[in-house]
């Protein structure tokens, strides 16, 4: 079965009306179901690190398989990224939903003998970085889909369909681990993966206007708005992947006796529901405001958990958290807003408002997508280090609260430097005019 679309305008008000939506949102639909079991299974380790009960394993390299996932998963999001314009859409995402039978099957394998060496659990854990992958195939391929004016709520649903994968990891994993045993964490996973494999090759479409090749794409590489965004994006997803997969063991290591294993999943629930409220502030605010409004209150929100953490109990550390949670989410939804504004204002400085410079401009916003989520969840292998090697040279999370703090200030100063401040709109041709 072949499904290919020739024409496809979404910009165009009849079009969208007539034709357009409900295309658009059955792709938008069976694309949250891939995208949210990537994100189930790229965040297992999150759950097995903290429940294993291996005695032999120190909390650093505990930390280690939390982290070695968001490493893979970061640096896989580049090629992930072409998938969608090289092999159209709804290939892509059949064949990346497929590959997350491999750290699903391994993941149940490998526990299930104790005896397991450390180094085979780490190379396990960094096969579930193919789910990190899926989020920047699947963000690239949903631009397409919509007009420019609605990709903000769009493209924050989307995400959030996804990131509630993480709180579906740390909600039901517990679960199945205490009812079937650790080694089910990976199995429990396997039907799933393949029902959203086989809705996505029935349901979902391939976008021939998407066509690009890859050095057509990675020319937004030499964009310096690229790399801004990128950095502002390790501040944003990369602290909400960092803190979903680390709160578990964190919780574990300060609080053993806590009931941890009952609330872990609350705060990536909730990070993922607002993320849609980012993208919809950011569609009527501007995305900058928004944004630049987020990391000062996530700089507020570190050093508040950073206080509870030390003298406070594990209900203080646990609401605290969840300020993290809610800014990184509402900040995962600016940002991303932000990126296709800004490669649609400089497709129209550099070639005019025709239907061309619009399709080359949602083609290099695609693009920008992948590189600024692959670079963005490396925020994600971080801050898991940072809270291991805390514990390793000091025996508490307090340094890499006050690393994180000092970053989020440098995020909030960049934001206003390069988009806010008066001459930041000159810096960026027609972005002015872009709401960015």
């Amino acid at each position: 079965m072949t499904r290919w679309i020739a024409e496809w305008h979404p910009d165009d008000p009849a079009f969208w009306e007539r034709t357009g939506k409900k295309v658009a949102r059955r792709n938008l639909v069976f694309s949250i179901l891939a995208e949210h079991l990537g994100f189930t299974v790229w965040t297992l380790w999150s759950v097995v690190a903290a429940k294993t009960g291996r005695l032999d394993l120190s909390t650093d390299e505990l930390f280690w398989l939390v982290a070695l996932p968001n490493l893979i998963g970061s640096a896989l999001r580049l090629p992930y990224t072409f998938g969608p314009a090289r092999f159209g859409g709804r290939t892509f995402t059949v064949v990346s939903a497929l590959l997350l039978l491999i750290p699903a099957i391994a993941l149940g394998f490998a526990v299930s003998d104790p005896a397991t060496p450390f180094w085979v659990l780490l190379v396990i854990a960094a096969t579930a970085g193919l789910g990190g992958g899926n989020f920047a195939s699947s963000m690239a391929n949903i631009t397409y889909f919509y007009p420019q004016s609605k990709q903000g709520s769009a493209l924050g649903l989307n995400a959030a369909g996804g990131n509630i994968g993480v709180s579906s990891v740390q909600l039901v994993v517990p679960l199945v681990i205490g009812a079937l045993g650790l080694a089910a964490a990976g199995w429990f996973w396997v039907p799933f993966i393949v029902v959203s494999a086989v809705c996505a090759w029935f349901f979902m479409d391939n976008l021939a206007t998407a066509k690009a090749e890859p050095r057509e794409q990675l020319a937004v590489a030499r964009s310096g708005q690229t790399w801004i965004m990128s950095f502002l994006y390790i501040g944003t997803f990369g602290s909400f992947i960092g803190y979903s997969t680390a709160f578990p063991l964190l919780a574990k290591s300060l609080y053993p006796a806590a009931p941890w294993t009952a609330v872990a999943f609350a705060g990536p629930l909730v990070g993922s529901l607002i993320r849609p409220v980012g993208g919809w502030l950011a569609d009527r605010l501007g995305g900058a405001r928004v944004t630049f409004w987020t990391f000062a209150a996530m700089g507020a929100g570190v050093l508040l958990t950073w206080a509870a953490a030390a003298g406070g109990g594990f209900w203080a550390f646990f609401l605290a958290f969840q300020l993290l949670f809610v800014t990184s989410g509402i900040g995962n939804g600016s940002t991303y807003r932000m990126i296709p504004a800004i490669f649609q204002a400089k497709a129209r400085a550099e070639r005019g408002d025709g239907e061309q410079a619009l399709v080359y401009g949602k083609r290099q916003a695609s693009a920008a997508i992948g590189v600024i989520s692959a670079v963005g969840a490396f925020g994600g292998f971080l801050i898991n280090r940072g809270f291991g090697m805390s514990f390793a040279q000091t025996g508490s999370p307090a340094s890499a609260f006050l690393a994180f703090a000092l970053f989020y200030a440098a995020c909030t100063v960049l934001t206003w430097w390069c988009y806010l401040r008066t001459l930041g709109a000159a810096r960026l041709p027609s972005l002015a005019h872009a709401r960015v």
